[in-house]
């Protein structure tokens, strides 16, 4: 099992990699590293507040990434999850293992509802969130400071318990 860890910014070239290759390659989406400024600015776009962006690296190699972006309200946005494909499925693991993470630090830093968007396309990311307790919602019941992106055209919310504090 790859060890997920918080980024750091040597893994910057990486994530860059496993991303536009997972978005361009395999699904065909029109869209550059100029489209997603965030993956240029990591530390500033994600790590404020209650926010993290964490990889799943093995032999060095990135293999899986999740990001966590604190939008207010005790709110966050789910993004930028991406496994490689060889380290897929239920039996890997890699793709549960990040969104545990993710949601373990969610609850821990007080935040109380996840929302997320996808594309049509990615329907094995549509099963596995709903599994996960994800519920289908409309754009209109989005939070105004949810970052959409022009590609999505799902959007998930699921609320969590925020971790008891002492």
């Amino acid at each position: 099992m790859p060890l997920i860890r918080p980024f750091a910014p040597a893994d910057q070239p990486g994530i860059l990699d496993l991303i536009l290759g997972i978005q361009r390659d395999e699904y065909g989406i029109a869209i550059t590293a100029a489209d997603q400024p965030d993956l240029t600015d990591i530390a500033g776009f994600y790590l404020p507040g209650a926010g993290g962006f964490w990889v799943a690296e093995e032999d060095g190699r990135i293999v899986g990434t999740i990001a966590l972006k604190d939008i207010g309200q005790n709110q966050g946005a789910l993004r930028k999850m991406f496994v490689a494909s060889s380290h897929r499925g239920r039996a890997a693991g890699v793709a549960q293992a990040l969104l545990d993470h993710l949601l373990d630090a969610a609850a821990a830093r007080g935040l109380a509802q996840i929302y997320l968007g996808t594309t049509a396309r990615f329907l094995a990311a549509h099963r596995f969130y709903e599994k996960n307790g994800f519920a289908l919602v409309e754009a209109h019941e989005l939070p105004p400071a949810f970052p959409r992106m022009e590609v999505d055209t799902r959007f998930y919310e699921r609320s969590i318990k925020p971790a008891k504090a002492g």
